[in-house]
């Protein structure tokens, strides 16, 4: 075992969860104020819980987990894209469009907000107490999406492999590299990038860039 391997060993196993316990309560506490009044202004703008009815995605070595959010879209919006007739056509656009779509008739007015700043992420960080995600780590997907853009993109298999032996995370190098602007067969191979270079001080550059990524909101859907 080499020296840098060993301490990046030492590092993702041990070290990071350490970091992503003790900035999980800060940041809770940090945005409190934040979480109650998101809480608020949900409840008053649409009809439908706090936190978004979601399937679970795949985390670490392919364990699914629901994954908490802000809902910032009407409600049982995933569910109505594949279920209701009047959404085929969105649900079709919705697919070619790497699983994003830019005019979403689904996102409430409050959800607009939310969304671009990332303000909907906010909870996951229970999901990081959870030992379910870190801080920083690659974007958490969707069973579906998984399969579906892996049979659009084989090349991706390994690198989806790759991505998937480490726990997603709040944020990432993806999230601050454009988040949905930029396809899923490039999102992976930065993210399959991430895991192979995984170290402290990749982790603290993603971290200090994330802030500037929220209140800039480029990118966002």
């Amino acid at each position: 075992m080499t020296k840098s391997f060993f301490f990046k060993d030492v590092y993702s196993n041990f070290i990071k969860r350490i970091i992503d316990l003790i900035g999980a309560f800060i940041l809770l506490a940090l945005f409190s104020p934040l979480i109650v009044f998101t809480a608020i202004i949900i409840k008053l703008d649409s009809k439908g819980p706090i936190l978004a009815d979601v399937p679970e995605r795949v985390g670490e070595n392919g364990k699914t987990f629901k994954m908490l959010k802000f809902r910032s879209m009407i409600l049982n919006a995933h569910f109505q894209l594949r279920t209701n007739p009047k959404f085929k056509k969105l649900f079709e656009q919705y697919k070619k469009e790497n699983y994003k779509l830019k005019k979403d008739p689904r996102v409430t007015c409050v959800g607009k907000f939310i969304r671009k700043h990332s303000i909907d992420e906010i909870p996951q960080l229970v999901n990081v107490l959870r030992g379910q995600m870190s801080l920083v780590g690659p974007r958490a997907y969707y069973p579906d999406e998984l399969h579906n853009q892996q049979k659009k993109f084989p090349v991706t298999k390994g690198l989806v492999k790759k991505v998937l032996s480490v726990k997603p995370g709040i944020t990432g190098l993806w999230q601050v590299s454009g988040r949905s602007e930029i396809n899923f067969d490039k999102r992976v191979t930065i993210d399959a990038k991430y895991v192979g270079s995984l170290s402290l001080k990749k982790d603290f550059g993603i971290i200090i860039k994330t802030p500037f990524v929220m209140i800039n909101g480029k990118g966002a859907v």
